[in-house]
């Protein structure tokens, strides 16, 4: 096919093989078995540089020539001094390959270079092929670490056809910074390569392969543990705004042994993820709790508890992790060991297609060196049993014999560290890694707060934002699978937090936005994963505008997710469309693109762009017509992502709302808040107040999943229903009375107890938490709230049902309204596991509940809730 370059394909085999390993075949063999995600390919177009782990055939990096043109001497040794050894944004941050095409490649072309060193700052190598973007290649390297072992790794970038021509054709390669960074950084983008080549595609392709195959994602759990209801109604939302759902990522969950009530709902989350095409990571036994029996394997109780996790879950999710954080939490090697060995003896009868994942390392040092988080029961000081051995690579390498793929933590800049840098440890466990790392890596936590800042030297305007950019791409240039630590965690977190998730609207969901700075955590992820973890079979596509977008960093990627293989275990599939823009520029950018849809018909679905809440970003498009062209256009800011996810019209069958729930607000109104219907454009909201249960139409054409209905009269009850617009299914029904007393906002509330720890533990939102006297029950034993401001209030309830046992016995009310003068008892009574106190309404400032009873049980206190106006 190329008119000037003819190689024989016997003497490019040999040499290509020459550089295939051990380490390389095992790789490629693991990576097969998450996606089959490269297709074979055959036929060298053209190579520049012999496969055999050197540049020495190659210029120098500053050599003077930019441009090669293929000719008929490029298989020469000799004829390569004009090919840079690598790229250096500072001296050469640019080279050119000309060459020519007889014919063009039916199912288009991967270029394919191995990179033999790079700097750490994750240099980016754009892609133009004749002057339009094919994409931004990640590249990983140890040069600034202290690594004595290697990391070389071949990238692959699938370039289609249409970007392709008859006659002369022109590859530009180009060093680019960070989307933040000045060109301070620029000295600090260099990487060197082995060879570099162009293969056409002997079958089409059934990924779009961006310098390798990565799966992304994170955790949503409630209150930092929980996978609860209100997690699941989260997940969805989560999914489809990151741009994770339908393309077979990955998500960690974490429902440990040790939580009381973590794993309420994880079987609904798993088979969530399952219909959004996601795979997950779990975590389950507390080790810390584990004490082997003498020959060493597990104890009863902890062999039940993970017998009874995998034969229950074990079908939904993909991969089992061993522990998280061994020596930083002091845990035991021996007991990592034990469950290692359980796992790979009953995974085959249990869960066939699970695979292991290695410890979430921390690294831990010995305690000499840095103090743990929890010492062991007997005084100790140490980081894990024996003290160190997560430190200490060859005790490493015990787990990563036994189980099928690594792990690492990373945060901020760390990944990088000399010691403790899950990028350089690794390599330390591994003895290098000749062509990526001989394992799959599954990252199960990685991320950065707003105490991280990138590297000074780096330039960084928007510091904070850079870090996470930074530490994002790091892992997609060496990882394979990498999650997110976590959607809703403070100080690390994708979206505000501080509130119950089983209380709240997720589509009313707001981002976290990063103080001073306008770029974002979530903004930044949405970006990287519809540029690198949106998979499927690529579709025919071409740029309308091209003449607008020459040499601009504007990419576009689109996949037809029903290609993907069924996920393992859980079965789960997808059956979207999924379109994505991605304006990597400083500037804003508009693309025009006509896509080849799979079928002539109309498609509709959800559109994803700016919006710092959901419902902001998200909006409903219909009506696209496909012949089976269909026409997109869209403007975008810098960094900004747009995704489509589109079905077919008439695979859309709207369901009625579910998670319907009423309360009553301010001014004897009541809110009421509904999960999103797939397809639903709008919703009608329909009333009784009735005992016949017959309804009306009280509002049409709600475009929220929300509505307040203001013309309720205090005192009575009212029933409620959701139907998607146009249709006739009700969802269930749910009641609320409308009153002027609310539940008061306990934000800015201090409390304190006459006995015990965590009073605030009553009020912070969580069921799971509680405050108690840590004694038994006696009178005079009090619990005390200070509300910040006089106010009129009627009503207090204390729930006790995480405790069913430790309710109060008898209690006596007093109010305040300087905290030393009391009123009262302005109510008496028994208490209950939910005890209801009412009384007529009273002005204070103070409320004091004093038990008065007796019992062996604690008194403690779950949730408390004042109501009042």
């Amino acid at each position: 096919m190329v008119s000037l370059f003819i190689v024989s394909a016997a003497l490019l085999c040999i040499l290509f093989l020459a550089s295939c390993n051990q380490y390389t075949v095992e790789n490629q063999t693991a990576a097969s078995e998450i996606k089959s995600a490269i297709p074979n390919q055959s036929g060298w177009l053209w190579l520049l540089g012999k496969p055999d782990d050197s540049f020495q055939d190659l210029g120098n990096a500053n050599t003077g020539s930019q441009t090669y043109t293929i000719s008929a001497n490029s298989d020469k040794s000799t004829g390569w001094m004009g090919v840079p050894s690598g790229l250096n944004k500072l001296i050469n941050p640019s080279f050119s390959i000309q060459y020519s095409l007889e014919s063009i490649p039916e199912y288009g072309v991967h270029l394919q270079f191995k990179v033999l060193d790079a700097y750490k700052a994750v240099p980016q190598m754009a892609v133009f092929t004749n002057r339009l973007l094919s994409g931004i290649v990640q590249i990983a390297g140890i040069s600034g670490t202290t690594s004595n072992y290697p990391f070389k790794k071949t990238y692959e970038l699938y370039i289609p056809k249409e970007q392709l021509q008859l006659g002369n054709n022109e590859l530009k390669l180009n060093a680019i910074s960070c989307l933040y960074c000045s060109p301070a950084e620029d000295s600090y983008l260099w990487w060197k390569w082995d060879y570099i080549g162009m293969k056409a595609l002997s079958a089409p392709a059934e990924e779009p392969i961006h310098g390798s195959y990565v799966a992304s994602g994170t955790s949503v759990n409630n209150m930092e543990f929980y996978y609860d209801e209100g997690a699941v109604r989260h997940l969805p939302y989560v999914l489809k705004w990151m741009g994770i759902a339908y393309s077979g990522n990955v998500m960690r969950t974490g429902c440990a042994t040790d939580v009381k009530n973590a794993c309420s709902a994880i079987g609904a989350y798993y088979e969530t993820l399952r219909d959004y095409n996601t795979q997950a990571v779990s975590f389950h036994l507390h080790t810390g709790n584990i004490k082997l029996k003498s020959d060493g394997t597990l104890p009863d109780d902890a062999r039940d508890k993970l017998y009874n996790y995998v034969k229950n879950y074990g079908s939904l999710f993909q991969y089992y992790e061993i522990d998280n954080e061994p020596g930083l939490f002091n845990r035991s090697k021996a007991v990592n060991l034990a469950i290692a060995k359980w796992l790979n003896t009953n995974i085959p009868i249990l869960a066939p297609h699970m695979k292991t994942v290695a410890p979430g390392w921390a690294y831990a040092p010995q305690y000499q060196v840095k103090a743990c988080k929890n010492q062991l029961p007997n005084g100790k000081l140490q980081c894990g049993e024996p003290d160190g051995w997560e430190s200490d690579p060859l005790q490493r390498k015990e787990l990563e014999d036994v189980t099928d793929l690594t792990n690492g933590h990373s945060y901020g800049s760390s990944y990088v560290d000399n010691a403790g840098g899950s990028f350089v440890e690794n390599l330390k466990t591994f003895g290098g890694a000749e062509d990526g790392f001989p394992k799959l890596m599954l990252n199960t936590e990685y991320g950065t707060s707003d105490n991280h800042f990138d590297d000074k030297k780096f330039g960084a305007m928007d510091s904070k934002a850079a870090v996470f950019d930074r530490i994002v791409r790091a892992h997609i240039g060496s990882a394979d699978m990498f999650t997110h630590h976590a959607a809703f965690y403070p100080g690390y977190s994708l979206f505000e937090t501080g509130y119950n998730l089983n209380n709240h609207n997720p589509s009313t969901t707001r981002i976290y936005g990063n103080s001073s700075e306008t770029a974002t955590r979530a903004g930044i992820m949405r970006r990287l994963n519809l540029t690198y973890a949106t998979h499927g079979k690529p579709l025919v596509y071409q740029v309308t505008n091209a003449g607008e977008l020459q040499d601009k960093l504007v990419y576009f990627r689109g996949v037809d997710t029903s290609s993907l293989e069924p996920l393992p275990g859980s079965g789960g599939t997808s059956d979207k469309i999924l379109l994505n823009i991605i304006n990597f520029e400083t500037s804003t950018q508009t693309m025009a693109v006509k896509v080849v849809m799979p079928e002539q018909t109309v498609y509709e679905g959800e559109r994803f762009g700016l919006g710092r809440t959901y419902e902001e970003a998200r909006t409903y498009v219909s009506g696209l017509e496909a012949s089976p062209d269909l026409e997109l256009k869209e403007t975008l800011g810098p960094g900004e992502a747009v995704q489509y996810i589109l079905t077919r019209s008439e695979d859309v069958k709207p369901q009625a709302p579910a998670w319907v729930k009423a309360e009553p607000v301010q001014r004897h109104s009541i809110e009421l808040n509904w999960m999103e219907s797939a397809g639903a454009k709008s919703y009608e909201v329909w009333r009784s107040g009735k005992t016949d249960e017959s309804y009306e139409l009280i509002a049409a054409n709600v475009p929220q999943t929300y509505f307040i209905d203001s013309s309720t009269l205090a005192g009575l009850k009212y029933r409620y229903v959701i139907k998607v617009s146009g249709t006739t299914e009700p969802s269930q029904a749910v009641e609320a009375t409308a009153t002027d007393y609310m539940p008061l906002d306990r934000m800015n509330w201090t409390v304190s107890g006459s006995s015990g720890g965590k009073p605030g533990a009553a009020i912070d939102d969580n069921s799971n938490t509680r405050w108690d006297t840590g004694i038994a029950q006696t009178k005079g034993q009090y619990y005390q709230i200070d509300m910040k401001a006089p106010l009129t209030i009627n009503r207090i309830e204390l729930q006790t049902e995480g405790s069913p046992n430790d309710y109060l016995r008898q209690y006596e009310i007093y109010v305040s309204n300087n905290g030393i003068t009391w009123t009262g008892p302005i109510a008496a009574g028994a208490g209950s596991r939910v005890t209801e106190i009412e009384f007529a309404p009273q002005q204070a400032r103070y409320v004091k509940i004093v038990q008065t009873g007796k019992s062996g049980n604690y008194w403690s206190i779950h949730e408390l809730q004042i109501y009042g106006k």
